[in-house]
């Protein structure tokens, strides 16, 4: 929160973060040697070590290590709940921190990255580009964004799938609140693309231990609804809360979709982490 510049809060923390990290590798023909396997039917007869041959009688492929690239769309959900405040941080804040890290980390490794809001009932799209004013312009949209109005509808989603046909990685930041499965809707258009998907759910710590200041009402930002509050109801909501995430959870293992629950009060270092497990279990 100290650091009001976005791109360089993002250069901050990655370069703290990333300390001799290397980019993620595959095998296949390329330019540093990885190893020998034999000859399978079908395999390119370019990557046939020929001297190989002469010592063994028996074809090898020569295998190597190339570095891979793929196309990251960063999702974020700027719904008016997205404007929940926890100690001077807000969800908003939370999010737009992370994405800032997470784009600035996959184009550090060459990857192509990409925005799209979800806010006021719209959809701001900026199309995944790998070079690095493309990434400035991210930042720049990044900061801009203020939480409004309630979460994009899906006549608005096919912006997302204007894609080359590739498999993509999208990372959804969002709070998870919806009022009629809308973000339900979102997440199986978009696993029906078989892309790979990872939703990073924020939650405010006074969310999490039902500890709002004293606070006598509680107002929903998004519909304008309150609702009267006391101590006696901790217990209940704990349990409810418990049960809630857990569903949400089971919910999205079963579309094979990564999930985590963050807290605002956390360090980014576990989301960067998750991200990063995730970017090299994707295969493109």
């Amino acid at each position: 929160m100290t650091i009001k510049d976005l791109p360089l809060l993002a250069k901050t923390v990655i370069d703290g973060f990333m300390n001799g990290f290397n980019k993620s590798k595959v095998k296949g023909p390329g330019l540093e040697f990885s190893q020998y396997r034999s000859y399978q039917p079908g395999d390119d007869l370019r990557w046939l070590d020929w001297r190989m041959f002469a010592r063994s009688d028996r074809y090898y492929i020569r295998e190597s290590e190339v570095e891979t690239s793929i196309s990251v769309k960063f999702l974020v959900d700027a719904s008016a709940s997205m404007d929940h405040d926890d100690n001077g941080i807000k969800k908003i804040d939370y999010a737009r921190f992370l994405v800032a890290s997470l784009a600035w980390l996959s184009n550090l490794q060459g990857d192509s990255v990409g925005l799209y809001v979800f806010q006021d009932g719209g959809l701001f799209s900026l199309a995944s580009k790998p070079d690095p004013q493309h990434l400035q312009r991210l930042f720049y949209h990044l900061q801009q964004v203020k939480p409004n109005g309630k979460f994009t509808q899906p006549v608005h989603y096919k912006e997302l799938f204007a894609g080359d046909g590739r498999k993509e990685l999208l990372v959804f930041v969002t709070d998870m609140y919806q009022a009629d499965g809308e973000i339900n809707k979102l997440l199986d258009s978009l696993t029906a693309l078989k892309h790979e998907v990872v939703v990073f759910h924020l939650m405010g710590k006074n969310e999490l231990d039902f500890d709002f200041g004293g606070y006598a009402s509680l107002e929903d930002l998004e519909t304008g609804d309150t609702i009267e509050i006391n101590t006696q109801q901790a217990a209940d909501y704990q349990q409810k809360l418990k049960s809630h995430l857990e569903a949400i959870r089971m919910q999205l293992l079963g579309k094979h979709i990564y999930y985590r629950m963050l807290s605002t009060a956390q360090p980014l270092d576990e989301a960067l982490r998750d991200f990063l497990t995730q970017r090299h279990k994707s295969k493109f």
